[in-house]
């Protein structure tokens, strides 16, 4: 058994898995359990409901959402790796002291079993210096700052779900609470919307995506707004909920047909993905597959529509049956481009690259 272990900004995933019969790996959940908050009584809770009495995994799969320019694949973590780790804090202020808490807990926990980091930006390790490249001097970019890319746990599981018929040209958007696309190309990262830092990119639930600096700017000389102050409301209280009032797609679209400020949330978010898909046409020379994953990518099915709705000159046409019944392939039979649904399985790719590093 490996425990996949996935400490964020506002909650606590674990899921105890094994390797499941058919295909290499494949793994299925035994347990798995959801806590709401970050702090150690949280973690210590995941972990009571997750792994039986007794019981003790053969190894602890950590999601860490920032690597840094240091790691650009699953490491096994000892002293060092974890001191590294905490220098990356400052890249990922929000996420990364609740991974190195849950990697503490484990660690304390079993001393004995291997701690594997999974890192969220190591699949756009292969994008190319026109994507990664910052438009700021040298000297001021030093060797950290970039563009990195994240949710690349969900990405890697949707290549590994796609295999062998994974075509040439890719485009996944990733749509829940923090949303971004990628670009790949013969199976290789080589663009995605989140840049630097998990804020960049299309709205999300509650970030802003890419914002003018000049706003910030015009806030803090204006209306006096603090570095600590315009954080929080780029990180906290925009995208969605900032336009609509709600983080919640699912709230939003029951309050869309009489509420302006909702349908405009919504419509918005689905106007970003679709300039992030048609940007990303230009930036493979078209696209023979796009694929929704995440909670919103895989249960919005007017999401879907509306981010899909004018791109039928690129070859995307969807079913609107196939669309609403959420099935596999939610493309029409005349269209061009394949576009599918795959669910998100960020635990199943940790145990993946966990059993790889082991």
């Amino acid at each position: 058994m490996i425990l996949c272990l996935n400490c964020g900004s506002s909650s606590v995933k674990a899921a105890w898995v094994e390797p499941a019969p058919g295909r290499p790996g494949a793994h299925r959940r035994l347990r798995e359990a959801n806590v709401a908050g970050a702090a150690p009584e949280e973690i210590a809770t995941a972990l009571r409901q997750v792994v039986p009495e007794g019981a003790a995994p053969v190894a602890v799969a950590h999601r860490v959402v920032h690597g840094g320019p240091s790691y650009s694949r699953a490491t096994r973590i000892d002293a060092g790796v974890a001191a590294r780790l905490r220098e990356l804090v400052p890249l990922a202020p929000l996420h990364m002291p609740a991974s190195l808490m849950g990697i503490e807990a484990a660690t304390q926990r079993w001393p004995d079993r291997p701690q594997i980091a999974c890192f969220d930006t190591a699949f756009h390790a292969s994008m190319p210096e026109l994507a990664r490249r910052l438009p700021l001097p040298l000297e001021v970019l030093g060797g950290e700052v970039r563009r990195y890319g994240f949710h690349g746990l969900s990405y890697a599981h949707v290549m590994w779900t796609l295999g062998q018929q994974a075509p040439r040209r890719i485009v996944i958007a990733h749509l829940g609470g923090g949303a971004s696309l990628v670009a790949v190309a013969d199976g290789r990262a080589v663009d995605t919307t989140m840049g630097f830092t998990p804020t960049g990119g299309v709205p999300m639930g509650t970030r802003t995506g890419d914002l003018d600096p000049g706003v910030l700017f015009y806030l803090a000389r204006e209306r006096g707004l603090k570095v600590e102050e315009l954080e929080r409301l780029c990180e906290q209280q925009a995208g969605l909920r900032g336009v609509g009032g709600s983080a919640d797609v699912r709230e939003l679209t029951a309050r869309a047909p009489h509420d302006h400020a909702a349908a405009l949330a919504l419509a918005l978010f689905a106007y970003e993905v679709r300039k992030a898909i048609g940007a990303f046409a230009a930036v493979l020379g078209g696209v023979d597959l796009l694929v929704f994953t995440g909670g919103i990518g895989e249960h919005a099915a007017q999401v879907r529509a509306d981010a899909c709705a004018g791109l039928e000159h690129l070859g995307i046409r969807l079913d609107a049956v196939r669309n609403g019944a959420a099935s596999e392939v939610i493309s029409a039979v005349e269209s061009a481009c394949l576009v599918r649904v795959i669910a998100a399985d960020e635990e199943a790719q940790m145990a993946r690259e966990a059993r790889a590093v082991l």
